[in-house]
């Protein structure tokens, strides 16, 4: 009788044993599966190349830019750039004799839904209820010879938005960010160096 209560006691101990054992076993294989599942993760992550296609960003030019050319020739560029921004230079306003040049506003946007986000990129808009529904702005170059080569070449946007509040319209001055000018001068200078770096324009 005390063999078999022996035996008894025995085989409870050895099953005890060997589900505790089993459990033990299920812990470390899920251990081992969450820390394979992380490796995994985290060497996938370094075949990531971050900032390969980010956006290209530079500070805006030097205003006014120094350009190398001579101060005829240069003029003459400037008035083809122009052309080829449809701008229309206003020939009662501009000098060529004195390097001054002067263009017509040039409607840039239209339209409610797109003009805020236009208007905002190249001005500084006030904080108002009012709704902006078009966005123009002029340029004056003025073209500065420094000597027989080197001329400095500085360019202000006046930059102005048409705006109502259900009641009346109005175009009203705006602060420039910077942006028209920059536009104008980069396209500028590619065309007389070839050297402007392009890129998103960071005030």
């Amino acid at each position: 009788m005390n063999k078999i209560v022996f035996i008894a006691a025995a085989i409870i101990v050895f099953s005890g044993y060997t589900f505790a054992q089993k459990g033990i076993d299920k812990q470390t294989t899920t251990i081992k599966e969450q820390t394979n599942t992380s490796k995994t993760a985290n060497d996938s992550g370094q075949t990531y190349s971050w900032g390969k296609d980010k956006t290209k960003i530079r500070k805006l030019l030097d205003n006014p830019f120094t350009l190398n050319s001579r101060r005829d020739v240069l003029i003459e560029t400037i008035v083809d750039q122009l052309k080829n921004k449809n701008l229309i230079i206003d020939e009662a306003a501009s000098r060529f004799d004195d390097g001054l040049i002067v263009t017509q506003p040039f409607t840039f946007s239209k339209g409610a839904i797109l003009t805020k986000t236009e208007l905002n990129r190249y001005a500084v808009i006030p904080d108002t209820d009012s709704t902006w529904t078009r966005g123009r702005y002029s340029l004056t170059i003025e073209v500065k010879s420094l000597d027989g080569i080197k001329n400095n070449v500085y360019v202000t946007a006046k930059v102005e938005g048409r705006s109502g509040n259900g009641l009346f319209t109005e175009w009203s001055t705006l602060q420039s960010t910077g942006i028209a000018e920059d536009e104008f001068l980069s396209e500028l200078a590619q065309s007389v160096t070839g050297d402007v770096s392009e890129g998103e324009r960071r005030p």
